[in-house]
């Protein structure tokens, strides 16, 4: 799946930016390929606020 950063990380908690950098989005704009598993639908859940996923 194609992970996007769509918001800025400024002003969220430690652990919110702790698991966008996890996923290796670091500015916005910054696009990733995850497998589509538990432990990245987790992710998914905790900052789904910040990103925009595609399936491919």
């Amino acid at each position: 799946m194609k992970i996007t950063l769509k918001k800025s990380l400024i002003g969220s908690k430690k652990d919110q930016i702790a698991t966008a950098l996890s996923l290796g989005l670091k500015k916005v704009g910054d696009c990733t390929e995850q497998p589509d598993n538990a432990q990245t639908q987790g992710k998914i859940k905790k900052i789904g606020h910040l990103i925009e996923v595609s399936k491919d």
